[in-house]
């Protein structure tokens, strides 16, 4: 499969969903468990940048993605968001949306939007931390979170893989049968 880059970082191993025109990779430093970003497949700074095409990928992504990440971790619902430009909080010219599984009961945020906050201090220090990082790419650092193991990240990525694979596979069944109704 080929290099899949989020700026200019080979996240490739990271990886854990890709259609032609989007992919969904794991995170060094998590904020929740299952927290996600999806990416369109060509490096793009802002979501205008994007041509039509590329943005209904994406979205069809974060809605395929969201879908399968929020049954995989027990989550109730998702956090999803996109820093679109330096004003808005956006630290790596690269669009992508963070998926962050959430909980009714026994949320790592006791208080709703306590999440935007902590979005915003993973993404203040990442431009630093990726020069300092040796490849391949670590995302969303600050002091507060441990760093995963590129093999950790990639054991993740697998794991997940596999629930793709299966709802892949599921789909390409029920079409089968409808055709042959």
């Amino acid at each position: 499969m080929s290099v899949l880059r989020f700026s200019s970082f080979d996240v490739s191993r990271q990886a854990f969903y890709r259609s032609r025109l989007a992919a969904a990779i794991v995170n060094l430093k998590p904020i929740v468990p299952g927290h996600v970003l999806v990416i369109p497949t060509r490096v793009v700074p802002r979501l205008a940048d994007l041509k039509h095409d590329e943005l209904a990928a994406l979205m069809t992504s974060v809605q395929h993605v969201g879908k399968i990440i929020e049954r995989v971790y027990g989550a109730d619902g998702l956090t999803i968001a996109c820093q679109d430009g330096k004003a808005a909080g956006q630290t790596v010219p690269h669009v992508h949306f963070h998926l962050l599984p959430r909980k009714l009961q026994g949320d790592v945020f006791a208080r709703n939007d306590d999440v935007y906050p902590a979005l915003e201090k993973s993404e203040g220090g990442l431009p630093e931390d990726l020069r300092q990082v040796p490849q391949p790419l670590q995302m969303d650092a600050d002091e507060d979170r441990k760093p995963r193991t590129l093999e950790e990240m990639e054991k993740e990525a697998q794991w997940l893989k596999t629930f793709f694979d299966a709802a892949e596979a599921e789909a390409g069944t029920r079409e089968a049968e409808t055709k042959t109704s």
